[in-house]
């Protein structure tokens, strides 16, 4: 059954409102599988195993890395792990800060970096969906 978060105002940013198995609700719309959330966009995202997550699935980010975007948060399913030292080593270089996390975190965390207009990204792996 999907969780679903506090109401917050959606207005023109891409606020979680609900997650469960497949996918997301960001604002009125219900996304299917996993996606990157930036302050003023939303983007479908491929991977679907956390321990597969490799640099060239969050390239899409380099260039926003560190101006744009200072901390990236990535959820990671139904439970958190850590990242390897080398894909963790590969974001930092490109000047981001990374919190990896359980995918449910990750999107409660994202609506308060959202809410305070902070200057961050969520890579968020859907759940897996129910038999």
């Amino acid at each position: 059954m999907p969780l679903e978060l506090r109401p917050v105002p959606t207005g023109e940013r891409p606020f979680v409102r609900a997650y469960g198995p497949g996918g997301f609700t960001i604002g009125t719309t219900r996304f299917p599988g996993s996606l990157i959330l930036l302050p003023d966009r939303v983007e479908r995202w491929e991977p679907a195993d956390p321990a597969a997550l490799v640099a060239a699935d969050l390239e899409f980010l380099r260039p926003l890395a560190g101006d744009v975007v200072g901390l990236l948060v990535l959820g990671l399913g139904p439970a958190g792990r850590r990242l390897p030292t080398a894909l963790l080593a590969e974001l930092r270089a490109w000047g981001l800060a990374v919190e990896a996390v359980a995918t449910p975190a990750a999107c409660r965390t994202w609506n308060l970096l959202l809410a305070e207009e902070r200057r961050a990204a969520a890579a968020l792996i859907a759940l897996p969906s129910l038999p």
